[in-house]
């Protein structure tokens, strides 16, 4: 079970400041632990640790940096069980599920362990005209100086280690503020940097509450802002950020195309749908939200995903036979069932599931949306799922670029032309072929166009938006 608290660290240190921030257990309910909030003086002498530690984190060497990453992984995998379950109480996340953002957790911190002792430059030639000759030139990535992070409640654990581990790989000083109803986890990863022996006021990971949580945006004293979460508040956070870098990852209504040539391979490709539209109760933002099949194999596809829809359990999320658990909260399911009945009321069918309790949503399956509804239109972020046929390829391919979202797209089709032809036309970040848009691996690059977001995740671009190219000229004689 959680610990009956947790304080926030403060300059790498653990402060019990007080218990006001309630951590509830998604399926029941009851508050399982309760959490130290910090306030704006908080946040500012956090702000003040980390510009003081500027110098020491840029002479913080490769190989240590390496050490304490390394110190991480093990760390993880000594508590695994304990990271798992936390995750599972705080975010209502299905155990199994749990278990493998924990996994990826470990992935993410291996990969900026890697990382880190090979931030290389490079060397320029310049004797491109006469008036050069002589000079040579010489490229370096120094850190970029204090960064300021925020991480999403859906993947509090994964998320949070995509901004942290390419942090500390790149020599950055951070302040986090983890989702406020999923702080747990980051607070665990907080406990584990304590024990290594990164400079003081390296790191700092303080819940807030959005409302009092300005300056993660607005102090210049940070040089870069990186946040995941929903397009909304991105959007307005980079208009407050003045002069510093902005990192966004943002929402999506993800598709999936089904070519006419997947006949023979349907129940691969059923179970890759129901996996990407369900999920972790659909709150990812790769998550499937419109499926769009081939005529010629729609009603094949059709049968088998809604037996595939009805068959998932739903339940509670510490059982292993759960594979839907709660959303992140009744007034998030109370807004997506809104949207499912007008998209009802406009003409849509549901063909499975539709049932909501509470954070409870059953998996469910519509066909006939009207592409003018929220529910087609918006980020669904929920365990719903949008069927629909085509014809023609080319088309399909512009009905998933009619989305003011492009993070991620998913093509099954056995023809290498139309997975080069979606490559070349999708208006995404990543399509992926064979598989669900849901499919990452954490040191691929990762983010959207559009409102999907700005620049790329995945630990080396990280540390690219991280760190400044820093340029020498040298004259080789005078």
């Amino acid at each position: 079970m959680l610990n009956k608290t947790y304080p926030y660290y403060l300059a790498n240190v653990a402060v019990a400041a007080n218990t006001d921030l309630e951590v509830t257990d998604k399926f029941s309910g009851e508050v399982a632990t309760r959490v130290a909030m910090a306030d704006a003086a908080a946040i500012d002498k956090a702000i003040g640790y980390a510009v003081e530690a500027m110098p020491a984190m840029r002479a913080f060497p490769p190989f240590k940096r390496q050490a304490v990453l390394e110190h991480c992984v093990k760390r993880f995998r000594e508590r695994y069980d304990e990271l798992a379950l936390a995750l599972c109480i705080e975010a209502g996340k299905p155990i199994n599920d749990s278990k493998g953002e924990v996994t990826r957790l470990i992935d993410t911190f291996k990969v900026a362990a890697e990382e880190s002792v090979r931030i290389d430059g490079e060397i320029i030639n310049l004797e491109i005209s006469p008036r050069a000759k002589g000079y040579h030139g010489y490229v370096k990535r120094v850190p970029i100086g204090p960064c300021s992070f925020i991480s999403p409640f859906n993947f509090p654990l994964n998320l949070t280690a995509h901004k942290v581990a390419p942090a500390i790989a790149a020599g950055v000083p951070f302040v986090l503020k983890p989702a406020s109803r999923t702080p747990v986890g980051a607070l665990i990863m907080g406990e584990i940097l304590a024990e290594t022996d990164l400079p003081k006021g390296a790191f700092s990971i303080l819940p807030a509450h959005r409302d009092g949580a300005d300056l993660f945006t607005t102090d210049e004293r940070f040089k870069l802002l990186s946040f995941t979460g929903s397009p909304a508040v991105g959007w307005e956070l980079k208009k407050k950020a003045g002069k510093k870098k902005v990192i966004l990852e943002l929402g999506g209504n993800a598709a999936a195309i089904v070519d006419g040539d997947q006949g023979g391979k349907l129940d691969y490709v059923v179970d890759r749908l129901a996996f990407g539209a369900f999920y972790q109760s659909g709150q990812s933002c790769i998550g499937v939200q419109r499926i769009l099949v081939h005529a010629k194999i729609y009603d094949a596809l059709r049968e088998k995903l809604i037996a595939k829809t009805k068959s998932l359990i739903m339940g509670d999320p510490k059982d292993e036979k759960t594979f839907v658990g709660p959303m992140i909260s009744e007034s998030e399911s109370n807004r997506l069932a809104g949207w499912m009945e007008s998209a009802v009321q406009a003409g849509a069918k549901i063909v499975a599931g539709g049932k909501v309790e509470g954070a409870m949503f059953e998996a469910t399956l519509l066909e006939g949306v009207k592409r003018d509804t929220d529910l087609y239109r918006k980020e669904a972020f929920g365990p719903v799922a949008i069927l629909e046929r085509f014809d023609d390829f080319d088309a399909a391919l512009a009905t998933v670029n009619d989305s003011d979202f492009g993070l991620q797209a998913g093509v099954f089709t056995d023809s290498l032309a139309h997975a080069h032809r979606a490559w070349d036309l999708l208006d995404v970040g990543g399509v992926v072929i064979n598989d669900v848009p849901s499919f990452r691996v954490d040191n691929m690059p990762y983010g959207g166009v559009k409102d999907s977001g700005l620049g790329r995740e995945g630990v080396r671009y990280a540390i690219e938006d991280m760190t400044e190219m820093r340029l020498m000229v040298m004259r080789e004689t005078w």
